[in-house]
């Protein structure tokens, strides 16, 4: 992992320290880390993610009681040097595997990071199962490169204040964003800090950035995932299954059963399919609008469950009615198992992903938007390279067109927008065969 050092000079090492040893006190009883994901304990796909992501030490900062038993584990890749027992806080958790990876530099000097290189710790909290290694990567890189990282989602409810049982006041979201883990810092910025605050302190912080911003460290902020999400109650089991099942997690695809109705053994040997859908959303409170995934300022958002993209919306249900796989609101139901305000693009990427796994690739996609209001056609070429880009394809293999609609209907009234898209798949071309006589 080059961690932006020149090439050809080093590699900036890259450690974790896993924060596990919460107290699972919202989740009814259970260990939320030892729960059961999809065959795999959430502590356990916190681990792999870390390992598959390249780290190449990672230190497990368990519950005093459960040391031993995590340690024993027989799942543990050989990434993970240390097991050992957290603090009361986070901080303390943190700090306690910061220090067993500087006694493993010590203890083993030939085996130990490059002190020169100033290794990049990651701290992840074990109940985020669903970190991508692609995300893991991002942070440490940028870590590297800006001493400090930390990855962000936008915020997209509104948000209130509360003056005990009522509202107090409306919060600006404005550059407000949520934090999530992996958090990135450079090894030696991390000890300053703790000169400066001592983890046993009376200081309490919610994470590593809010320590670093204390004393003035620069954090660097990159895209996260809407899909990283943090195992807190019961439900959130759920809806990281959901999203395993979906194939929305980057980096893990969903698996398609063989003799299953999408099996690509079983389909249907044509040239092609095509599918055709639709949405309309009305004007809801809020901005900015989300269309063909872009971002409209000045205008108002659309209402719904997620971010209310009608155009991405539609091209789902096009490609899942030409693979025959449904409809959008099948796979991610606009209830709890979803969560509110989600990205289209992520609901979008998932629906790529489940059409290839069931053999398919779009060939051509063409999406008409009809709104009366904003205008919309210096933004077409942008919102079809956006649906590309979520869908893996050329920018070339999307058309994006726009209808005032002629001042007829709630469109054209400017009360809502409405999308309707063609979808065209083309079967995936299978691997090349061996021609005879080749090696």
């Amino acid at each position: 992992m080059s961690g932006g050092d020149d090439p050809g000079k080093r590699t900036t090492p890259i450690d974790a320290v896993l924060v596990a040893a919460g107290a699972s006190r919202r989740m009814g009883g259970q260990d939320k880390l030892l729960a059961e994901l999809n065959g795999k304990s959430v502590l356990r796909w916190s681990v792999e993610a870390l390992a598959a992501a390249g780290v190449a030490r990672i230190v497990i900062a368990a519950s005093p009681g459960r040391v031993a038993e995590i340690a024993a584990e027989s799942w543990l890749p050989d990434a993970v040097v240390s097991v050992v027992a957290g603090g009361e806080r986070r901080q303390e958790s943190v700090a306690a595997g910061v220090a067993a990876l500087i006694e493993l530099d010590a203890a083993e000097p030939a085996t130990a990071a490059d002190p020169a290189a100033d290794p990049v710790v990651l701290v992840h909290d074990a109940a985020r199962p669903l970190a991508s290694p692609g995300l893991i990567r991002a942070v440490a890189e940028a870590a590297a490169i800006h001493g400090a990282a930390i990855p962000i989602v936008p915020v997209t409810e509104t948000l209130k204040r509360l003056d005990g049982d009522f509202v107090g006041s409306t919060v600006d979201r404005t550059d407000v964003a949520a934090a999530q883990t992996p958090q990135g810092v450079r090894r030696s910025l991390l000890q300053h800090a703790y000169a400066v605050y001592p983890p046993g302190g009376a200081e309490n912080w919610t994470d590593e950035a809010s320590l670093l911003e204390a004393c003035r460290i620069k954090v660097h902020a990159i895209l996260g995932e809407a899909t990283n999400l943090k195992v807190t109650v019961p439900i959130d089991l759920s809806r990281a299954a959901a999203f395993l099942d979906g194939g929305l997690v980057p980096g893990r695809q969903a698996a398609v059963a063989p003799g299953s109705a999408v099996a690509v053994a079983e389909r249907p040997a044509t040239a092609g399919r095509i599918g055709l859908g639709t949405d309309c959303h009305p004007f809801g409170p809020g901005e900015p609008l989300i269309l063909g995934g872009l971002p409209i300022e000045g205008a108002p958002r659309l209402s719904g469950h997620s971010d209310g993209d009608v155009a991405l919306h539609a091209v789902a249900d096009a490609l899942l009615g030409a693979a025959g796989l449904g409809d959008l609101g099948r796979l991610f139901p606009a209830d709890s198992r979803t969560p509110a305000g989600i990205d289209s693009r992520v609901l979008l990427a998932g629906v790529a992903q489940q059409v290839r796994a069931a053999g398919w690739v779009p060939g051509n996609v063409d999406v008409t938007i009809v709104a009366g209001r904003p205008k919309l056609s210096p933004l077409l070429p942008a919102m079809g390279e956006a649906i590309a880009a979520a869908l893996g394809v050329p920018a070339a293999t999307v058309n994006v067109k726009a209808s005032s609609g002629n001042l007829a209907g709630p469109e054209g009234a400017g009360r809502s927008i409405s999308a309707l898209a063609v979808a065209w798949l083309v079967p995936v071309e299978p691997p090349r065969a061996a021609a005879e006589g080749d090696a």
